[in-house]
């Protein structure tokens, strides 16, 4: 339609026509170029307050996961010690304290990862959505550091933890687990983190039984050296969380204060 009316204005030589002509369709394809990058950058917007609000959200998971593990290594630490207080006789414990206490110092926690966005964003290129910085720069170290697979590593394979399974009869071990291990923690919940293995408890194992096994535990002194090096690793790791890592440690604490 408007090539056609052009090329009539040319035949007719009515250039300032053909000029008019020329402006309308400048103006139309200026316009049309504008509407589409408005578009654009809307559904651009759309689309980073959806993945940020993802992130977010997960990395509100990854703030209370990182709070429990240091509360809950806080925990194994303290049966360690207690633990070797009384195998080196510093500490007077009974038969049941000193299982309970070696026991829990052989438990760990797999740190519970939430990084399916994250990932998303890095395997197509589209981390540039985050535009806030601290929310990306604080992603970023939390899904590339290598710390959570160091304490899941040297908890699982932890030689005091296959000593001790070595050493403590199965049935003792069953009663350890049932009355004295892990709680079922609902994910969010920062209430019940504090002290979620370091509680009163008793596996109701006849006396005689907690004896033959405490007194397993007291005769194998590799387990002595052992334990002290499990409580070097359990120490490492806490201050890999508390004081080495202050940019996770400070983004994700300001990350749980936004959580509703």
């Amino acid at each position: 339609m408007i090539l056609r009316r052009v090329m009539e204005h040319v035949r007719r030589q009515d250039w300032f026509a053909v000029f008019l002509d020329f402006v309308i369709v400048v103006a139309g394809v200026f316009v049309g170029i504008q509407v589409a990058n408005w578009n654009a950058a809307l559904a651009t917007d759309r689309q980073s307050k959806s993945v940020t609000a993802r992130l977010l959200a997960d990395l509100r998971d990854e703030a209370w996961s990182y709070r429990l593990l240091v509360e809950y290594s806080g925990d194994v630490l303290a049966n360690a010690e207690r633990a070797l207080a009384a195998l080196e006789g510093r500490l007077a414990r009974n038969d049941e304290a000193l299982l309970v206490a070696a026991y829990r110092a052989t438990q760990y926690r797999e740190p519970r990862r939430r990084r399916s966005t994250y990932d998303e964003l890095i395997s197509t290129g589209a981390i540039g959505l985050i535009r806030d910085r601290a929310l990306r720069d604080t992603a970023v170290r939390v899904y590339t550091t290598p710390m959570f697979d160091n304490i899941a590593r040297e908890g699982a394979g932890s030689r005091y933890r296959e000593a001790f399974r070595m050493t403590v009869p199965v049935e003792v071990q069953r009663a350890l687990r049932n009355s004295c291990g892990d709680h079922d923690i609902r994910v969010g919940d920062y209430k019940v983190i504090v002290d979620s293995l370091d509680y009163p408890c008793t596996t109701g194992l006849p006396p005689a039984v907690l004896t033959e096994a405490a007194d397993g535990l007291r005769a194998n002194t590799a387990l002595t050296a052992l334990l002290r090096l499990r409580i070097a690793d359990i120490e490492t790791r806490r201050a890999d969380m508390i004081a080495n890592n202050p940019d996770i440690r400070d983004g994700l604490g300001a990350i749980a204060g936004e959580a509703p």
